[in-house]
This record gives structure tokens, sequence and C-alpha cells, in this order.
């Protein structure tokens, strides 16, 4: 879990990065990124957390 979390750390960072990339130069493919980045993350997130609620029901 500990691994999970740092993984969900750093694509939130990595995020984070790109739209301040974005903001700095104004090029639309670092907030593409971002974005996509940022999807993932929500999704890795989502998944995370619906293992912590099976275990606890089970």
């Amino acid at each position: 879990m500990l691994v999970f979390r740092w993984a969900l750390l750093l694509l939130l960072l990595g995020a984070g990065v790109c739209f301040a990339f974005y903001a700095a130069t104004g090029q639309p493919r670092y907030r593409r990124w971002g974005l996509v980045t940022l999807k993932w993350t929500l999704l890795a997130a989502f998944g995370f957390f619906a293992v912590l609620v099976a275990e606890r029901l089970a």
C-alpha cells in the first residue's frame, strides 16, 4: 500500500508540474499532458480506495 500511495503522490506532482509548465510557456501540449496524468491519477485513486473499502467489508 505504501508504494501505491507514493505512486499517487508522484502522479499528482507530475500533473502539477505539467500545469506549471503550461502556465509558464502557454504551450497546449503541457496542459494536455497534465490532464491525461490527472485523469489516470484519479482512476488509480478510485481503485485504491475501492480496495480499501473492499478490505473493510471483508
